[in-house]
């Protein structure tokens, strides 16, 4: 039994029944980052020795938690105490937690066994996970491709067995455009659902922490763990966690599905809009309803997305300055004060990527005097306008669904010089950090490249249970067709022979 190829609940059950033992499973998933990881790149930084030392104590407990021995990869904006975390960047080098993120620690108290830091789009910003300082990440079903970002490393880890679950952070479709171009599970959860306490901010009202699976039910089990009131995090909201696992049931029967047009208008690529409306097809036929709605603010989400993140960006990465941790560069002037300046200058200059720099130097322009209301301020009501879009779609809705991204993966390379095309990636993902909704992307077909396509299903906020119902029965009746497609495929070579 190749046993990274497991899930994580098939996983758990072999070693509850003691027919794996957690340490087999963490050697044959260091197996696969070894063989593989050379050429995908997706870990920063691997933990090896502590991962088979924890699944040792793991399996000397008579009772074992929820996730005892699972093997877990955590992005590398999520601190980890004692272990190196970059956020993708050269300003953060040498950058140690000394604490644990609160998701983290949730892990840790479940038995999960962190293998190691996933790379990632410098502090969360990029659509393809090209921006890290520590080299683009790679697409594991072709080389040639992007992962989708900012969370590529995760996504890319879990779809190339390199883990068996893992963390992401979106921002504005960070978890799920990488889970579109990698054929997993990812969801966004509910604004405040998981606590960010931390998660090294990139643009605080957007930040949500999310899993990357391989399948939904995976998916189910780690929402449960991660979930919760955590007082350490303002943002967080005191609400009963479900047992998502509950929801796993295969019935659309009675439930209304908005199909919003403004999502499949010009500029979407013609196999991207065919595959998902297939799939909608078929959530027809298993019975749910399914009808065309308009989100008429839809086409001003882009622009009021990337001045509200900028300005966010702008204020949480001044504190990267070379003076507490992290990079600092050298200056030779004797005058203290001007070293001062010019250390401050070189650090920031020489610390941080293109792509940062053209979002704090964004972020800046629009909080700066005189333009603060016509950007900014501006931005703040377009936000609200596409939050109404979405509560009245919710009022006859139970559901929405749409595309994850307007095209498939690309190749490595193709968008870097073009930063508007590389924006539009996310023209269907950032409404959904606008509005603090929860969305899971799942994989609903391949493009002629043979590269996975998904699409978004979005509820109304904390009703991630009904993502699940949805997303699991989409998920079985969509293996089930690629099963016949297969057996017929099969008969029909075996005619020919």
């Amino acid at each position: 039994m190749k046993l990274y190829t497991l899930t994580c609940h098939q996983a758990i059950e072999l070693i509850k029944k003691g027919e794996i033992k957690a340490e087999e499973l963490v050697l044959s998933v260091i197996s696969m980052i070894e063989e593989k990881d050379g050429k995908i790149n997706a870990y920063i930084t691997r933990t090896f020795d502590s991962a088979l030392e924890e699944a040792k104590r793991i399996d000397g407990l008579s009772e074992k938690p929820s996730l005892a021995g699972i093997p877990i990869a955590i992005k590398d904006n999520i601190c980890t105490k004692g272990i190196l975390t970059t956020c993708g960047s050269k300003i953060l080098t040498g950058f140690i937690p000394p604490y644990d993120a609160t998701v983290i620690s949730k892990l840790k108290d479940a038995g999960a066994i962190i293998i190691g830091k996933t790379n990632m789009d410098e502090f969360a910003m990029g659509s393809s996970c090209e921006t890290s300082a520590f080299g683009p990440t790679r697409n594991p079903h072709n080389l040639d491709y992007v992962p989708g970002g900012t969370s590529g490393g995760s996504a890319a880890a879990v779809a190339a067995n390199e883990t068996i679950l893992s963390l992401g952070s979106d921002t504005g479709g960070s978890i799920r455009q990488p889970a579109s171009f990698c054929g997993i599970v990812g969801l966004k959860p509910t604004y405040g659902r998981v606590s960010r306490y931390g998660l090294i901010a990139h643009a605080s009202s957007f930040d949500q922490i999310g899993p990357l699976t391989k399948d939904v039910t995976d998916a189910a089990l780690l929402m449960k763990i991660i979930s919760g009131y955590d007082p350490a995090d303002s943002t967080s909201i005191k609400i009963d966690v479900p047992d998502y696992l509950k929801f796993l049931e295969e019935d659309l029967k009675d439930i209304k599905i908005g199909i919003p047009k403004e999502y499949f208008a010009k500029g979407i690529n013609p196999e991207v809009k065919s595959v998902v409306l297939q799939a909608v097809d078929l959530i027809s036929k298993i019975g749910a309803q399914c009808e065309d709605v308009s989100m008429p603010h839809t086409e001003y989400a882009i622009p009021c997305y990337y001045i509200l993140v900028a300005s966010e960006a702008s204020s949480n990465l001044a504190r990267y300055d070379g003076v507490q941790y992290g990079y600092r560069a050298e200056v030779r002037s004797q005058k203290s004060e001007v070293r001062l300046l010019d250390m401050y200058r070189k650090t920031r200059s020489e610390g941080f990527g293109d792509e940062v720099k053209r979002r704090i130097m964004l972020g800046t322009y629009a909080l700066s005097a005189g333009y603060y209301d016509a950007y900014y301020l501006k931005a703040q009501k377009v936000r609200t306008l596409i939050k109404q879009d979405f509560d009245k779609a919710f009022e006859k809705y139970d559901a929405l669904i749409t595309p994850v991204s307007p095209f498939p993966a690309f190749k490595i390379g193709e968008k870097m010089d073009d930063p508007l095309q590389m924006y539009l990636a996310d023209i269907y993902t950032v409404t959904i950090n606008l509005t603090g909704v929860p969305a899971i992307s799942i994989s609903c077909g391949l493009s002629k490249e043979g590269i996975p396509i998904g699409l978004q299903i979005i509820c109304k906020p904390f009703d991630e249970q009904m993502l699940f119902k949805i997303a699991f029965t989409l998920e079985k009746y969509l293996d089930r067709v690629k099963k016949e497609l297969y057996n017929n495929k099969a008969l029909t070579l075996e005619r020919e022979i």
